[in-house]
């Protein structure tokens, strides 16, 4: 064999194979590149197909809000022609009048002129409005019809459910033109509640067509970023033309969006906002309160006078001897109730502000389930701000009370001091000026207006939140009970306050909020019974009904101390306390599952430690089981009542700090399940409803 021949051929293969792996690569590089372009048609289509479906709900809504808009102004004008105009005799006729169930329009004969009735017709007939089968319905661009004007009022309030049930609003302001001042009031309250609802189907719209706006263009900018990596790694230079696609795309190239937009400005500003653009524009575009650094300032100076001021007034009790025997007794009665009210309070709105921060870092969605204007909502920090306000505000006026008390001041003025606090902020509460989060004062004082009512008015989850929060703080309904009977029972300044601590009122006031809370929840779960037929509710009822049961034995048994009543005490309490550890986790928490994926939880979680959950499940249990040790009244043995009263406060500080615990885990059930089966709607409701939709 001849070398150099050999060398030749090696080295002829050695090329040959160099050629083969570029020619491979080149292709991979190919079919690479091929995959890329196609994965990113794949999801221009998803985006088109995604815009073009919200796009036709959104101009389909708009049409339909438009309609709602023309019968409403014709109703307005209707109503506002009825009011001022004085009809002369013989306007009206029975043979005129109209009944949509028993008969059709007809003219004045003798006049040989069209009736007010007649007019009304022609003028809503104008907004697709027509007669069907003795009955008003609209009509369709295509004839067929659609709208049954009946008004659709949400009955959450007596008032609404009164006026909701009167009867159709086209009876009200046509058939029976004889109508008294009550019968005036009822229509013009039902036009209001209609604008209302379409006022705020506007808003809604216009924030769903700003939501799109905002995603064309995320996607637009998503496009970009995508192309110039890929132009970047491949070394190429294909990102104009594949943009150039991405803008004659139907999502980048359709305007309906825009000229929608502008239509809803137009519309909201002519005719609710009495054409002013700029008020307008308050409701479309609402500015988000800037998250502001003198908050956390606050916060962090009255934590610091808080402190400082419990430090002064801890040294100055301890010199003073105020609560020695001989003294605590008349100190405990005037000082401990609203001291111990306030810091339960504020304990609650520091778990609540401990919430709000958990929920917003968990993204808990809590201004939608609960339903709040996210603009008046409170923060973290504003709840942080609010439970250290009150409680610097507290300690201060009891270091004032201690110091007023030792330099000689009478005993009347100085006790006066903690009743004047209370005072003041049940003012402040109900005060009508913007200061110190009005907002939230008055939805407050609403929400808790709804649960006093509770069988009157439908319920909502942020009234059952509520309420739940309130079986919690039977302590303090005790305790501002206690404070308030001695301030205004005329005891101060003498100190005998036997008439609060015993005798038949006491004891009747006592049965009485220590019920009301469960009374109240039971309520509501009788009506939501009421409302949804769900069977659910009246076991949920029957756990506040043992919880009532179990708090009446308590308090039999503090005034009757025989073995009889221990062993109710101890069995109600049981069954109470088993009672609500099941509907916590298996109901409000939506755990122990054995069958779930995460054991014993659930399938949904949203905390990546599942050992919290686990971790969460024994914590709620030791602070039921510790709250339950007032019923065994262990604390009472040979202690005293300073001591007994400072337990008593320790044991509802948990109950707190548990609910408090169980309100993240129940809003997060919520969110993942909607297991209070609460309305959440993907739409604002309207006035005036479809025929032809279901309910």
């Amino acid at each position: 064999h001849n070398p150099d021949l050999l060398q030749v051929k090696k080295s002829n293969d050695d090329a040959n194979g160099d050629r083969e792996a570029e020619l491979s690569q080149l292709f991979s590089e190919e079919d690479e590149v091929k995959i890329f372009f196609e994965t990113l048609d794949e999801e221009l289509d998803k985006v088109n197909e995604f815009y073009g479906n919200r796009e036709n709900e959104f101009v389909e809504r708009g049409d339909s809000l438009k309609e709602q808009l023309g019968i409403l102004l014709e109703f307005k004008r209707i109503h506002e022609d009825r009011r001022r105009k004085t009809s002369p005799p013989g306007t009206f006729s029975r043979s005129s009048s109209f009944s949509p169930r028993h008969s059709n329009f007809s003219e004045n004969t003798e006049s040989g002129e069209v009736t007010e009735t007649e007019e009304a017709i022609a003028a809503l007939e104008r907004h697709g409005v027509t007669f069907v089968n003795g009955g008003v319905r609209g009509k369709t661009k295509k004839g067929k019809p659609k709208m049954a004007l009946r008004l659709e009022i949400p009955a959450t309030t007596p008032t609404r459910t009164i006026s909701a049930v009167m009867g159709m609003l086209w009876e009200d302001l046509i058939n029976n033109p004889k109508k008294d001042a009550a019968g005036d009031s009822i229509n013009r309250k039902k036009i209001q509640w209609a604008e209302k609802m379409i006022r705020g189907a506007f808003v809604e719209l216009y924030k769903g067509l700003a939501l799109l706006k905002t995603f064309t263009s995320l996607n637009m900018k998503a496009f970009v970023k995508i192309l110039k990596k890929f132009d970047k790694v491949a070394n190429q230079k294909a990102s104009p033309r594949y943009l150039q696609e991405v803008k004659r795309s139907p999502f980048m190239s359709s305007d309906k969006v825009v000229r929608l937009m502008d239509e809803v400005e137009s519309i909201f500003t002519q005719h609710f906002a009495s054409n002013d653009r700029k008020k307008a524009m308050k409701y479309l575009r609402p500015q988000q309160p800037k998250d502001s650094h003198f908050v956390t300032f606050f916060v962090g100076l009255f934590t610091g006078c808080f402190v400082s001021l419990f430090i002064v007034y801890a040294t100055l009790a301890h010199l003073s001897g105020v609560f020695s025997r001989p003294n605590e007794v008349s100190y405990m009665d005037a000082v401990y109730p609203v001291f111990s009210m306030f810091a339960l309070l504020s304990l609650h709105m520091f778990m609540y502000g401990c919430n709000l921060f958990t929920w917003k870092h968990a993204r808990i969605n809590y201004n939608f389930i609960f339903e709040f204007h996210s603009n008046t909502a409170l923060k973290y920090r504003d709840a942080f701000l609010i439970c250290t306000t009150i409680m610097t505000a507290v300690v201060g006026a009891l270091v004032v009370h201690l110091i007023l008390g030792l330099t000689g001041f009478s005993p009347a003025q100085v006790d006066s001091i903690p009743g004047l606090l209370l005072l003041i902020f049940v003012v402040l509460l109900v005060c009508p000026f913007d200061i110190f989060y009005r907002p939230t004062r008055y939805y407050f004082i609403r929400v808790f207006r709804n649960i006093i009512f509770s069988p009157f008015y439908k319920v909502l989850l942020v009234d059952s939140f509520l309420a739940d929060q309130l079986t919690s703080q039977i302590t303090l309904l005790r305790l501002m009970e206690s404070a308030i009977c001695y301030f205004f029972a005329g005891t101060f300044g003498t100190h005998r306050s036997e008439i609060c601590k015993s005798g038949r009122l006491y004891w009747e006031l006592a049965y009485l909020i220590s019920f009301l809370p469960y009374y109240w929840r039971a309520m509501q779960c009788a009506r939501r019974w009421f409302d949804d037929n769900d069977l659910d509710h009246l076991a949920n009822m029957g756990k506040y009904v043992s919880a009532m049961v179990a708090a009446g034995a308590r308090l039999t048994y503090s005034q009757q101390d025989t073995r009889f009543w221990f062993i109710v005490v101890l069995v109600t309490s049981f069954v109470a306390t088993v009672y609500q550890l099941y509907w916590d986790f298996a109901k409000d928490w939506g755990i122990l599952n054995p069958k779930s994926r995460n054991p014993w939880l659930r399938d949904e979680l949203i905390l990546k430690n599942k050992g919290v959950y686990y971790l969460s499940i024994v914590l709620n249990v030791i602070l039921r089981v510790a709250w339950v040790e007032t019923v065994l009244q262990l604390h009472k043995l040979h202690i005293r009542s300073v001591e007994s009263k400072l337990l008593d406060f320790l044991l509802a500080s948990l109950e707190v700090i548990r609910r408090g615990h169980w309100n993240f885990y129940r809003l997060e059930n919520e969110q993942l399940n909607n297991v209070g089966k609460y309305r959440a709607v993907k739409t604002v409701p309207l006035p005036f409803r479809d025929a032809d939709s279901d309910g």
